[in-house]
């Protein structure tokens, strides 16, 4: 088996998020992907088969299958589009979470057509205050994750997570988010239940961020940074029911899987 490690929203080697992108075939069963996942130990590794014109996408962190990735999903189209020699501009997965596209830009610029998730006002909860180590501006609830809204771009950055608290969450984790200096706004992603403490940067969760800023802003194309130690640049526009989040890729590796 091929595999292909390329760093997601970034344009740097060392930056942004690196998926693990293993083309298959045929599905092997669910234990060994998990076990390639866990060998990988990177926060996704995204296995994708063939699928009449189209493809099927499947994404695990070394702990578990999740419903959405979009880092992995933006790191299976730069490997298709950049090693494989898939011929289109456009390349469509079906998931978990239905129907997924990923089309070429201008520059090189990769573009997510993902559902958009609206989120609900939630009571912020101890865990939350806990493990982030200070009160939330506002607390929401989306579909997958808790979002605390903070004051600025400084506490998000000063942030020293409790992990333990933060896994305490019933939710696949915690997303802090806050108006960004450079960008639009900004955001960090905890997942300590998927088995990853702090996600470089995570596609899905710009699911909910876009509709969330767009309606504070008031306009729908929004710029965003992710501020972990790799950092990762999103261009996200609100479109509805659907979010498009546009990244660049970069490979890293490629190799080999001997099983």
């Amino acid at each position: 088996m091929r595999v292909y490690i390329i760093n997601a929203f970034t344009r740097d080697r060392f930056g942004g998020n690196p998926a693990a992108v293993v083309p298959l075939d045929e599905w092997p069963d669910e234990e060994t992907m998990q076990k390639m996942a866990a060998q990988h130990n990177l926060s996704e590794t995204a296995f994708v088969v063939p699928s009449g014109a189209d493809f099927s996408i499947r994404w695990f962190t070394p702990g578990v299958e999740v419903d959405l990735c979009g880092h992995a999903t933006l790191a299976a189209a730069h490997a298709y589009f950049h090693h494989i020699g898939y011929p289109g501009d456009r390349i469509r997965f079906q998931s978990r979470s239905g129907w997924l596209t990923v089309s070429r830009g201008e520059g090189g610029l990769l573009i997510l057509d993902f559902p958009a998730h609206q989120a609900e006002a939630a009571a912020n909860l101890p865990e939350i205050e806990q493990g982030l180590g200070l009160k939330p501006m506002e607390t929401w609830r989306s579909p997958y994750d808790y979002v605390a809204v903070l004051e600025s771009q400084e506490a998000l950055e000063t942030i020293a997570p409790d992990f333990a608290s933060i896994s305490k969450l019933r939710s696949r984790g915690l997303i802090a988010t806050a108006p960004g200096r450079d960008s639009d706004f900004v955001s960090r992603g905890f997942f300590p239940q998927s088995g990853i403490d702090e996600d470089p940067v995570t596609g899905s969760a710009h699911s909910v961020l876009t509709p969330y800023w767009a309606s504070r802003l008031g306009r729908n194309r929004l710029s965003a940074i992710q501020v972990s130690g790799r950092r990762g640049y999103l261009d996200c526009e609100w479109k509805g029911d659907r979010v498009w989040i546009g990244g660049h890729a970069r490979t890293y590796l490629v190799g080999e899987i001997q099983l």
